[in-house]
């Protein structure tokens, strides 16, 4: 069974406190305002096909770890782009799976795992070869109660609201189906996610910007009729809940170009003839686009650079994107964000948050801006430091310069649903072990630390997030 006091410190007093504030802030609902769930899911309510899908396939916290030791993504199911073959027998994917759960030892993938088994399906052995059938035989046969549909696990995780992910081509009839099917046992919305209509280097990129003009009736292939799209694709998103953009682009850089200059370089995207230069450039310049209209329609806007993402080509080629072989990279935030910054960064009602996989660039840059700058808050630590550690380095290294109230609390950023209480646990916990550290040590009243608390759960991500 997981240590009730995991994640706490060690010292016994300042582990009593922590203790103490996470036990006022365990129940609060889950706000998870960031996240690639399937709206499908909830939109339909079958049941998870077995344990092997729900948990391995679509994961890549899973299977990237053990394709690091050799094990072939198709021996776990991962699909391939031309259909081929790839193991379609769950079990032996899931034996497969057991075999090799020892490699993630030590990493947040196997707490939040561990705590799936044990929460959700209540199961409290060691997972490993030997109890690999007696999972698979518990979870798949829980999969086929209603209390384990989408919706059922939505309510019992306390989830208060679900923000999905999706692209500005989607035609959102999973939000449809949801809008419409009655269902009061949860709020989900979707997120403006543009790239393959912004980065000249997403595949396909001038049939996307076709296909966006059908979509809303205009020209797009002309300038202005495509920001005039992007317009209103961002009003029929809100039509289902939308809060917010998301933008994933290689590198943090913003440009303020002229209207004939970004004429230019969007005319030389539609031909596939932009350099790398050229194609940052053009992205650069949408990110300050979209911050502009924001600023119109209240979306927030949310920036997550420095990720190589498809570093293997063969991998790309065979399962396409998403698949684990995301790298993250230097990220450059201070001369990157000015023109963005100078644009629109005093505006006091629009919020950009943004997030990083370069830890180096905390104290020496994300905090120092989102300490002054009106417009900008901090993320969370995201994805490669979405772990223990690496929320502790995130508090460690941002509190002192921009404060806890520049920051929007937590996400999880997750396509494995039975993670997400997890991962919110692990939050949780690890902020109640901060705050208690700050307490013992003469940094903050312990009067004041509760309140904290709640607003780093709970308060924080609502406000930011206009949730």
């Amino acid at each position: 069974m997981l240590n009730k006091d995991r994640l706490f410190p060690i010292e016994p007093k300042t582990r009593d406190l922590a203790r103490a504030l996470y036990n006022e802030i365990s129940t609060l609902p889950i706000v998870s305002p960031h996240g690639h769930t399937d709206p499908r899911w909830y939109a339909e309510n079958e049941p998870f096909p077995d344990p092997a899908q729900l948990f391995v396939v679509p994961d890549h916290y899973v299977f990237r770890m053990l394709c690091s030791q050799g094990v072939k993504l198709t021996d776990l199911g991962v699909p391939r782009v031309d259909g081929g073959e790839t193991e379609t027998d769950s079990r032996k994917i899931w034996r497969l799976f057991a075999e090799n759960f020892y490699l993630l030892r030590g990493t947040p993938s196997r707490g939040w795992l561990e705590h799936s088994f044990e929460h959700v399906f209540g199961l409290t052995k060691r997972f490993g070869p030997e109890t690999a059938d007696e999972f698979y035989d518990h979870i798949d046969e829980c999969l086929q109660k209603p209390e384990f549909r989408p919706r059922a696990l939505f309510e019992r995780f306390n989830i208060e609201v679900i923000a999905t992910t999706e692209s500005p081509l989607d035609d959102l009839k999973w939000h449809a189906m949801i809008k419409d099917s009655g269902w009061t046992g949860g709020k989900v919305v979707t997120a403006y996610r543009p790239d393959p209509v912004v980065d000249p280097d997403f595949e396909g990129f001038a049939e996307n910007v076709e296909k966006f003009g059908e979509l809303t009736g205009v020209d797009a292939t002309k300038y202005d009729n495509y920001l005039e799209a992007h317009r209103i694709r961002r009003a029929f998103f809100k039509q289902y809940g939308a809060t917010s953009t998301d933008h994933g682009h290689p590198t943090a850089r913003t440009e303020d170009l002229s209207r004939s200059d970004a004429k230019a370089l969007f005319k030389k995207a539609l031909k596939g003839e932009c350099t790398a230069e050229e194609a940052d450039a053009f992205r650069g310049h949408m990110l300050t686009e979209m911050a502009r209209m924001s600023v119109e329609d209240g979306l927030v806007l949310q920036i997550h650079p420095g990720s190589t993402r498809n570093h293997s080509a063969e991998v790309m080629a065979r399962h396409g994107r998403d698949k684990g072989f995301d790298i993250p990279s230097q990220t450059n935030y201070v001369e990157a964000l000015r023109p963005l910054l100078n644009a629109v960064g005093m505006e006091p009602d629009l919020t950009i948050v943004l997030f990083t996989l370069d830890e180096t660039a905390y104290s020496r840059e994300l905090a120092p801006l989102a300490g002054v700058y009106p417009a900008l808050r901090l993320g969370p630590a995201w994805w490669f430091h979405d772990s223990p550690e690496g929320m502790r380095r995130y508090r460690e290294m941002v509190t002192e310069t921009a404060g806890f109230y520049n920051t929007v609390g937590f996400n999880d950023d997750t396509r494995a649903f039975c993670s997400i209480p997890a991962r919110h646990d692990v939050a949780r916990r690890v902020d109640c072990a901060f705050l208690a550290t700050l307490v013992a040590t003469g940094r903050l009243d312990e009067d004041e630390a509760p309140e904290v608390a709640r607003d780093l759960t709970y308060n924080l991500v609502k406000r930011a997030y206009r949730l």
